[in-house]
């Protein structure tokens, strides 16, 4: 298993698996579905399954550029800025124009790119300071290998509600 023209052993290979395999559970619950009903809030919640896949690619994309350029990369800015704290809230929802089929399309592309640098990743030891944010303690550095475990569970959590809300849709289950 590789993107990177070498093969992956070991902890790499591990992280690259079990990362597959959330995904897939959170793809698969997505099967069959219309536009419509990947964009449907069936909880109290504000999520929908198009709007999960969309955050989740999202975050592998943030996660993979602060491994590689630190806090710069999450995108700084105050929390308490409307338009900052909209486009938050917009990463979980399908927005006009947004497909299921383009957005599973966006999260395999944001995947491939995950796989390649966990291959290409010199040390997965090698830590980067967090940004500034009220969530994170002041000074924090997280290694490229608690980022990709903080994706892989990330993206576990997710693929959860995820079958909660395809369930409250139409009764289907991803598993059971």
């Amino acid at each position: 298993m590789s993107t990177t023209g070498r093969a992956m052993t070991g902890e790499r290979a591990e992280i690259v698996q079990t990362l597959a395999k959330h995904r897939q559970l959170l793809r698969q619950t997505t099967r069959g579905m219309s536009d419509e009903q990947a964009a449907q809030r069936s909880t109290v919640s504000e999520l929908c399954l198009g709007g999960i896949i969309k955050h989740l690619a999202g975050v592998e994309r943030r996660w993979a550029s602060f491994i590689v350029d630190g806090p710069s990369a999450m995108g700084g800015g105050d929390w308490n800025d409307p338009d900052r704290l909209q486009a938050f809230l917009d990463g979980f929802k399908m927005l006009p124009g947004e497909t299921l089929a383009g957005l599973l399309d966006d999260y395999d592309a944001a995947a491939r790119a995950t796989e390649k640098l966990i291959g290409d990743l010199d040390d997965l030891d090698a830590s980067q300071p967090l940004p500034e944010a009220p969530w994170y303690e002041k000074g924090e550095r997280w290694s490229a290998r608690r980022v990709l475990l903080h994706v892989l569970a990330e993206t576990a959590q997710h693929a959860g509600h995820a079958d909660i809300i395809r369930e409250a849709i139409d009764g289907a289950k991803t598993m059971g």
